[in-house]
């Protein structure tokens, strides 16, 4: 068994978010202020980066291939980066609380959104790609200020889904549903074929391998191939819809919003077929980049990244 295969999934290895913990410390923020739950939540903090080795190590390679590439800091970074790279993590959790709550200040978000009101007001609608960056439930301010945005988020676990429960609870007039998958089949391909046709918006995560096996392709990705996803190009290509981009990364003391058009249409023609599809993880390998060269903490795979190779990728 090559050193590959013994690398688990990122769906196996687990997310430690424990809702209870995070409605507490989101109470402490809103009874005392953001340094009280700073200081509440540095033990945590400082425990988890601790003892979770995988966690830990992922968060070295990231930042250090990040520096490599692109220098985003001053100096290598080390140990306290890695546990400023947790800490912003554990403060985003507030904020995805406090954003589908209704409470993060609106004052604090640039939202960059003109492609996507275009696209509203044409009454299309189009497939949002991702990735597990930043702050991203704050989109829900263009759907609470814009009427006829309604956006289908894709969730792959049953972490994802509990985490998400309880968004929804404080927030139950949201317009962004939510439906977990395992695998892009036919069915749900059918069911949000329907949305899109409606008008409606459909976001899927491009930085994660499929939970259910699904198919992969090699990109650069920092410079490393890691693999990533096709399920978002193949359903935008049956779909016959725009692909967009949204990121919603640290800019100054809040967050900026940001809606791209990645491509008009998603073609792959049947003759060359894995190139394209290739070429469409590498547009969005290079997006993702670009990203994390402004907001350097706000990337949250905290596993193998570049080890995780499904037997059905293609190099």
């Amino acid at each position: 068994m090559n050193a590959a295969a013994r690398v688990p999934h990122w769906a196996a290895i687990g997310e430690t978010t424990f809702v209870a913990g995070i409605r507490f410390l989101c109470a402490v923020e809103r009874a005392c202020g953001r340094w009280p739950f700073r200081l509440c939540m540095m033990p945590v903090v400082l425990c988890h980066w601790l003892f979770n080795r995988t966690a830990r190590r992922a968060s070295h390679e990231y930042l250090q291939r990040l520096q490599a590439t692109h220098a985003p800091f001053p100096q290598t970074p080390g140990s306290g980066a890695s546990l400023r790279h947790f800490a912003c993590f554990a403060e985003t959790l507030l904020d995805k609380i406090l954003a589908s709550h209704g409470q993060y200040p609106a004052t604090r978000v640039q939202v960059e959104r003109e492609v996507m009101l275009q696209q509203i007001a044409r009454g299309e609608g189009g497939v949002i790609l991702t990735a597990h960056i930043g702050c991203l439930e704050l989109c829900e301010a263009l759907a609470d200020s814009v009427p006829d945005f309604r956006l289908t988020a894709l969730v792959h676990t049953a972490h994802a889904e509990d985490f998400n429960r309880l968004l929804k609870r404080l927030n139950p007039d949201s317009r962004v549903a939510l439906l977990q998958v395992t695998t892009l089949d036919a069915a749900v391909a059918a069911r949000l074929g329907q949305r899109v046709a409606a008008g409606e918006f459909v976001a899927i995560a491009g930085d994660r391998v499929p939970v259910g096996g699904g198919r992969s392709v090699f990109a650069d990705f920092l410079g490393r191939p890691a693999p990533f996803p096709v399920g978002p190009y193949v359903l935008a290509s049956a779909l016959g819809c725009p692909l967009f981009t949204m990121a919603c990364t640290h800019a100054g003391d809040g967050y900026r919003v940001r809606f791209e058009r990645l491509r008009d249409r998603v073609l792959l023609p049947r003759g060359n077929r894995e190139a394209a599809l290739a070429e469409y993880a590498q547009d969005f390998s290079r997006w993702l980049e670009a990203q994390l060269r402004h907001a350097p903490l706000d990337w949250f795979n905290f596993f193998p990244f570049w080890d995780q190779v499904p037997h059905d990728a293609s190099p």
